[in-house]
């Protein structure tokens, strides 16, 4: 693809050649003759002038770069739609392939791609362009939007509401029952399910995420949140709009998150907890209270910079630890006479 092609389609301008054929579009670190590459300051300049880069994606115009330069306002975001034009292939729908279950009571919309070993039961709703990979299952009253990616071996339970362009990992399971149980009589005995999930859209849900159904009314989540792998929503979470979910977060019952909240890998979130909107939870962080807009660090969690002082003073705690133990010793050698009467 010629430079000029790529520069027109992520709306970037362009200076030098044009007419520079692209043959890779790749970090900087594997950049070599024919591949586009980007960096986002400055001070990586002397590493991009040693690869054999034939054009750069940049914030700016860098005049002493002898190589053609695409310059747009955010260079990673240039990069990755660039590489969404270089890479991703026209969809072409292959409508319900042999092998695949449909009930007759479901409504399928155009252009949809169903592989085999799919099932997909009772009034189902699935909107158009969908992929639905195989070894999906897809329960009663269930809905997904348009242009929607459900990869292979998912589990969409019953009463499941997911809006357009959403992407579903492998191995994902949505509207497994929550955990639920009341104990009575020295026996624990379930609290039955039967709300829903609500996924708004362009959701993007990693692989062997567990997202439970609610108790009654929805767990939701917010239009544009991204969920990595490995995280467990519980039953009535609200997540808001916008937010990342990395690795291994645990969220339990009836929390809500905030929009454009970011929950860093393994943070545990306890029960009934809320975070408001633009918090930043930094990794292995436990949640046992409601946080405002902030940072926060450490289990349980607090402040971000109160988390570097503790942490700073705890490296210092084996010295700290050797000087009383000195202090003590050196006490104990003094011969503190005992204090008299008036007469004494």
């Amino acid at each position: 693809m010629r430079l000029k092609e790529i520069a027109e389609r992520i709306n970037g301008i362009l200076h030098g050649d044009a007419d520079i054929e692209i043959n890779t579009i790749v970090g900087l670190d594997e950049a070599k003759e024919g591949s586009l590459t980007f960096i986002k300051h400055k001070k990586l300049i002397p590493k991009l002038k040693e690869t054999k880069a034939s054009a750069v994606i940049v914030g700016e115009h860098i005049k002493e770069l002898p190589i053609p330069q695409i310059v747009v306002e955010n260079p990673l975001y240039g990069f990755a739609k660039a590489l969404e034009v270089f890479y991703t292939k026209p969809y072409i729908p292959k409508g319900i392939l042999k092998g695949a279950y449909i009930s007759e009571s479901a409504r399928i919309g155009k252009e949809v791609t169903i592989y085999p070993n799919t099932f997909i039961s009772n009034n189902v709703v699935i909107g158009d362009r969908t992929i639905i990979y195989p070894g999906v299952f897809i329960g009663d009253d269930s809905k997904i939007g348009n242009d929607c990616i459900i990869y292979p071996n998912v589990t969409i339970r019953e009463n499941v509401s997911i809006g357009s362009r959403v992407i579903i990992h492998a191995g994902s399971v949505i509207g497994s029952d929550g955990f639920g149980y009341v104990t009575h009589e020295g026996r624990h005995h379930k609290i039955p399910q039967v709300g829903g999930v609500v996924i708004e859209d362009d959701v993007e849900i990693g692989a062997c995420v567990t997202i439970d159904r609610a108790t009654t009314g929805n767990t939701q989540i917010g239009e544009g949140t991204k969920i990595d792998n490995l995280v467990q929503i519980a039953h009535n979470v609200k997540i808001g709009k916008h937010c990342i979910v990395v690795a291994q977060v645990g969220i339990a019952g009836s929390s809500t998150v905030g929009n454009y909240v970011v929950l860093a890998g393994q943070v545990g979130i306890s029960d009934h907890i809320t975070i408001e909107d633009g918090c930043i939870v930094a990794a292995k962080a436990g949640v046992m209270r409601n946080l405002e807009k902030g940072a926060y660090s450490g289990a349980p969690a607090i402040p971000h910079m109160k988390w570097l002082r503790i942490q700073a003073i705890i490296e210092k705690l084996p010295d700290l630890y050797k000087t009383v133990k000195e202090l003590e010793a050196r006490l104990n050698k003094i011969d503190i006479p005992e204090s008299g009467g008036k007469n004494g």
